[in-house]
């Protein structure tokens, strides 16, 4: 009894872990502090540090003839980029992050819009199973299994020829700049490979969007005399807006940066990804590699203002 007297509730504790402890509860800016140092650290010198020394790195040339770098400032290596092969290189990728964005938009709508007004109880699951399961998945191993399924000998080949479609698929491969040899190595494979990764990243955020439009405003909606059309339109679309752009980040941004499955389904034509790779492994040229990394780097950082304009991170 005399102990607990002596240290009544809300008192200070003795010893030097129940004072610092103390402390912690009359200063919580300061506990908050001590929380946030560590990762504070980690992202400034590891993450930003590494950034900061690879947009360094781009500011410096190499020498063509000994292959080494010059430690001098210069602009050269970013004019580089505006020769034809290296711009082709940018627009490429630029095109293909945009067309994988919208079509990932189109079919991710109807996917969502069904999750989030009909599926109840167990087939909400099922659909949070099915949208999570691919990324549960190796991507190395999803990527490879697309590059057999579109090969001349897959199944998609198989099905166009047990349906005597074989002409049509011929027809589409034909095509200078979609088609190939077969669908694995072409534009139109990348295509789809890259439209199945990172679906799941725009399905999830435009479902997040589109639970929080209220159903009373669809019903005002129809009560007006507007068609199912013009309430899609007015109301949803503007509404389901901020889900669209905030999964468009992800998928827009991954397709910009990446490497792998360019390399494994498609033509020999390069991404930014690969010129990456190629010019800091290959070559050793890093100076232009880091240039060809600002890039990226540059778009995201205009996407994300207009992002963040429309409201995206509301609705992340």
């Amino acid at each position: 009894m005399a102990e607990l007297s002596a240290n009544p509730a809300g008192g200070s504790r003795d010893g030097l872990l129940g004072r610092f402890s103390d402390t912690l509860w009359r200063r919580p800016r300061l506990l908050i502090l001590l929380l946030l140092t560590p990762p504070a650290l980690w992202l400034g010198v590891i993450y930003l540090g590494s950034l900061f020394a690879l947009l360094a790195q781009s500011f410096f040339s190499i020498d063509e003839f000994s292959g080494v770098i010059v430690y001098e400032f210069t602009l050269r290596t970013y004019r580089e980029l505006l020769v034809p092969a290296h711009f082709d290189i940018i627009l490429r990728t630029f095109i293909m992050a945009t067309a994988v964005t919208i079509a990932a938009a189109i079919v991710a709508f109807p996917i969502a819009y069904y999750a989030a007004r009909y599926a109840r109880g167990r087939w909400k699951a099922l659909f949070y199973l099915g949208v999570m399961l691919p990324l549960w998945s190796s991507y190395l191993v999803k990527v490879y299994s697309w590059k057999l399924i579109l090969a001349r000998e897959g199944i998609l080949n198989w099905l166009f020829e047990t349906l005597h479609l074989s002409w049509i698929l011929n027809v589409y491969l034909s095509l200078p700049i979609v088609g190939g040899n077969s669908l694995s190595v072409s534009a139109t494979g990348t295509f789809l490979v890259f439209l199945y990764v990172w679906l799941p990243f725009m399905i999830l955020p435009i479902q997040a969007a589109l639970e929080r439009v209220p159903h009373s405003m669809l019903e005002a909606s129809g009560d007006l005399g507007a068609a199912p059309a013009q309430t899609f339109r007015h109301v949803v679309l503007p509404l389901a807006l901020p889900g669209v752009v905030a999964g468009s980040i992800f998928t827009f941004s991954l397709t910009l940066g990446d490497y792998i499955i360019p390399q494994i389904v498609g033509t020999s034509r390069r991404f930014i990804g690969q010129a990456v790779y190629a010019y800091q492994g290959t070559a050793g040229n890093i100076p232009l590699a880091a240039a060809f990394t600002v890039v990226p780097i540059v778009i995201m950082a205009a996407y994300l203002w207009l992002a963040k304009r429309k409201g995206a991170f509301d609705a992340l």
